[in-house]
């Protein structure tokens, strides 16, 4: 559970008509990450599965817009048993896919400008609105007139008076028909040889001219009636549409025919995936891929009954200089998945690296339920994880577990609904001893760190980083610097003398910091690589103490969840019975949903910032198997159960 499964490499080889099947075999199994084989491309130089590549591409492509011409959805479970496809096979049911999609296409195609035309007059039907108290004929508005110039057109309110003026002036009258939002829409006439003049008065007036569509014939309300009869047609034609679309997909044996084709797409697909990674010379071809070593028995007992042992399967452990390329498969049961995703949110842990997700599950509960802890606001929240699980989907276990840490936490608090004297607390108030609260939080802090340091020196042991383990700066030598710190400065506030050993502890684990910084910057100049010797530890140490102070934030929101209690009661106080329990009621609404958001950022900051940045890499690759859902493109895909 804490790490990734041990993973093996395998290359299969195997007779080239046998890889449809072998394919189809590997998908199956489901446990199979395919990769570039190892063979050497001197040796097989062929690239098997280019033809059949393509046939399905093109299959695939119009199945899909089948489909989704008949909203059907696309099969994800082939029909048993699985057989094989063939190039053969695969092309006959892309012809009948091809005939099939050209007479859909053609009633798409007709459907896409039933709504385009229907989607016009709606909008015309819009722009008439600003028309409707007109009752002249519309067609005087886009027509041209060799006696009379009329135009249609905007300005702003402000301008209307000086305008008109204006237009009396050029011998042009106006007429207002519309107003909104500061502007008004005029009709403007005069006469034709006068046109010229009037340009400069618009132009002065912030006039924009309004385009009156070419469908506007009669006056306003026969328009109207008009447009609203060709929308009603147009909704006709298109439920006839799909009334015809329904039955096409209801004659006899079309719907069989297109889930028949569906499963032999989907059947062909993982070969699509494997060849082409797949490489081959002559009658044979080989594939490589990772294997949980947990299933290796199963996929060699599978290959043997399937394949009647014409293959050739070698297996071995990872290299050590390929353990960035393995990737990481981790198992999880059911109520550790949304902690899981948020652990891919930060990124993936390497393989053989510590999986954080059961150390984050464990301390991000525990630290919202400290800093938000209320025993009424707790149930609302576990209550409201049960309820609303469907919704939530799988971070339903995630908030049920916060909001019992807050109930539990509240418990020891004594607060039930912001209330602090309806029971005793079994631990303490935060408020009545805020330097108890401080010191639980610095010295959680100090643990987290001590065990994010920890994790990070197993990780580079295990990769073999034996002198970065012990030496780094954030390896054993650091925590050592840390660890004398904190000695020292707590000796120092007990007793007021720091002695000789504490002293000589944290130079020794510094100077040998000093010593890993130095030796890793080789190819600088001495004075170059002291001062960047210098500079990182004086970091590394004001990291680890700014990273321990960051946890005092666990103790000033457990204060603060208090003070904001007492502000809701002293404003509901100076109220009446009803605006007093109309301001508790929205008061715990308003803690629950800002205050409760803002305690699952800052818990999610720390474990991404003070603990995942120190020993979690988050550069490792998901387990990719070849599955039959795929549909011809590996998904990244965590194996969570």
């Amino acid at each position: 559970m804490l790490r990734p499964q041990r993973m093996k490499r395998v290359e299969l080889v195997l007779l080239k008509d046998d890889s449809p099947r072998t394919a189809l075999l590997l998908a199956d199994y489901g446990s199979f990450a395919p990769e570039l084989t190892e063979v050497p491309p001197s040796s097989l130089p062929e690239l098997p599965g280019e033809n059949y590549r393509r046939v399905y591409q093109a299959a695939s492509a119009r199945l899909e817009r089948i489909l989704a011409h008949f909203d059907m959805p696309r099969p994800i479970d082939a029909a048993a048993p699985l057989r094989p496809v063939t190039e053969g096979q695969l092309a006959r049911v892309g012809d009948w896919l091809k005939e099939l999609w050209t007479q859909c296409s053609e009633r798409e195609e007709h459907m896409r400008k039933l709504r385009e035309e229907s989607r016009r007059t709606g909008q015309l039907l819009q722009g008439l609105d600003r028309f409707m108290n007109l009752s002249i004929d519309l067609t005087r508005l886009h027509t041209p007139s060799r006696l009379l110039d009329m135009r249609v057109g905007t300005l702003p309110a402000d301008n209307l008076q000086r305008f008109e003026e204006a237009l009396r002036l050029a011998g042009y009258t106006d007429m207002r028909f519309f107003a909104a939002e500061g502007l008004v829409h005029l009709i403007i006439a005069g006469p034709a040889p006068k046109a010229g003049e009037i340009e400069r008065v618009l132009q002065a007036a912030n006039w924009r001219a309004t385009d009156v569509p070419a469908e506007f014939h009669g006056k306003p309300i026969e328009v109207r009636a008009e447009l609203t009869e060709r929308l009603l047609r147009l909704d006709r034609q298109a439920s006839e549409e799909d009334e015809q679309r329904r039955a096409q997909l209801a004659q006899p044996g079309m719907h069989a025919q297109l889930v028949e084709a569906a499963g032999v797409v989907l059947r062909a697909a993982p070969y699509v995936e494997l060849s082409a990674l797949m490489r081959g010379r002559g009658d044979l071809v080989a594939v490589s891929g990772w294997v949980p070593e947990s299933g290796l028995a199963h996929l060699q007992q599978a290959l043997k009954e399937r394949l009647s042992g014409c293959f050739f399967l070698s297996v071995r452990d990872p290299r050590a200089d390929e353990h960035l390329r393995v990737p990481s498969l981790v198992s999880h049961r059911h109520w550790l998945r949304p902690f899981a995703a948020l652990v891919l949110n930060y990124g993936v842990p390497r393989y053989d690296e510590i999986d954080p997700t059961v150390p984050f599950a464990i301390s991000f509960v525990l630290m919202f339920g400290m800093m938000f802890g209320d025993l009424g606001q707790g149930c609302v929240i576990a209550l409201a994880g049960l309820l609303l699980h469907k919704r939530l989907g799988d971070y339903g276990p995630l908030v049920v577990a916060v909001g019992v840490s807050s109930s539990l936490f509240g418990l020891l608090y004594g607060s039930v609904f912001s209330y602090e004297q309806l029971i005793p607390a079994l631990w303490v108030s935060p408020l009545s001893n805020p330097m108890l609260m401080l010191r639980v939080a610095l010295g959680w802090g100090i643990g987290f760190i001590v065990l994010a340091t920890l994790l990070t020196i197993y990780n580079r042991l295990i990769e073999g980083r034996l002198r970065e383990a012990l030496l780094d700066s954030h390896g054993a030598a650091g925590l050592i610097a840390y660890l004398g710190l904190l000695a020292g400065a707590w000796r120092l506030l007990s007793t007021g003398r720091l002695g000789v050993a504490i002293p000589v502890v944290v130079c020794a684990a510094l100077a040998a910091t000093f010593a890993q910084a130095w030796r890793m910057n080789a190819s600088s100049a001495p004075g170059q690589r002291a001062l960047i010797a210098v500079m990182e530890g004086y970091e590394a140490m004001m990291a680890y103490i700014s990273n321990t102070l960051s946890f005092l934030r666990l103790a000033a929101f457990s204060l603060n969840h208090v003070a904001l209690a007492i502000a809701i009661f002293t404003v509901g106080n100076m109220l009446h019975t009803t605006g007093y329990w109309m301001t508790v009621v929205l008061g715990n609404v308003f803690i629950l949903v800002l205050e409760g958001a803002i305690v699952a950022i800052q818990t999610i900051r720390l474990e991404y910032y003070e603990g995942f940045s120190r020993f979690f890499s988050g550069d490792g690759r998901l387990f990719r198997p070849l599955t039959l859902g795929n549909q011809g493109g590996l998904e990244l895909e965590l194996q969570v159960h």
